[in-house]
């Protein structure tokens, strides 16, 4: 299934999800935060709540659009990585399914694969997680962004990630998702996004 993203001329509407900061203990609550962006410029903010190491990110994410008024207008939903609150894992093909937009779990550097394997051995169910990390697809690298992605051409991603990108190398919605997490969970946003 590929979705058709805007042309290159039009405003590119995107939605970058990253967890607050959260406790350690194993079903903690974990504060989803969603900033929605125009390109590079800020237009709001969405947030949602799933469980640490549980198995409800998807339907966290999924639920923090729906119903509201940024769904219709987003092309594009950004994750920061594959999994939110430790290792409740995203279902990406399910989620691009659902909101029927294309759907980008990025990374900053190449995962460990062996250390997440390793990780998740330790949850509960861990066959089921690592079915996960495989139906979310390969892992694509056109520096400095690495990302899996659903509903698109890795192709068209890797042209669209540098424009969403003001400065780093991570795309402002994900950089102000993860700012303004750290803020409501601490006073302040942290230092590095």
């Amino acid at each position: 299934m590929r979705m058709r993203l805007p042309a290159p001329s039009k405003q590119l509407r995107v939605v970058g999800f990253d967890d607050a900061p959260f406790a350690r203990a194993r079903g903690a609550a974990v504060r989803l935060i969603g900033a929605v962006c125009s390109d590079t410029r800020f237009e709001g903010l969405v947030i949602g709540r799933l469980r640490r190491d549980g198995w409800d990110s998807t339907e966290a994410v999924a639920r923090a659009l729906e119903g509201g008024k940024f769904l219709p207008q987003v092309h594009l939903v950004l994750l920061d990585g594959i999994a939110f609150g430790g290792l409740n894992i995203v279902d990406l093909d399910a989620l691009a399914h659902r909101l029927e937009r294309p759907c980008v779990a990025l990374m900053r550097r190449p995962p460990d694969l062996e250390a997440m394997a390793r990780a998740i051995q330790r949850l509960p169910n861990p066959k089921r997680r690592l079915e996960l990390l495989v139906r979310a697809g390969p892992i694509h690298a056109s520096p400095p962004f690495y990302f899996q992605v659903q509903g698109a051409a890795p192709e068209a991603i890797a042209r669209l990630l540098p424009r969403l990108t003001d400065r780093g190398h991570v795309p402002e919605a994900l950089r102000l998702a993860h700012l303004i997490g750290g803020a409501l969970a601490t006073g302040q946003s942290g230092k590095r996004a």
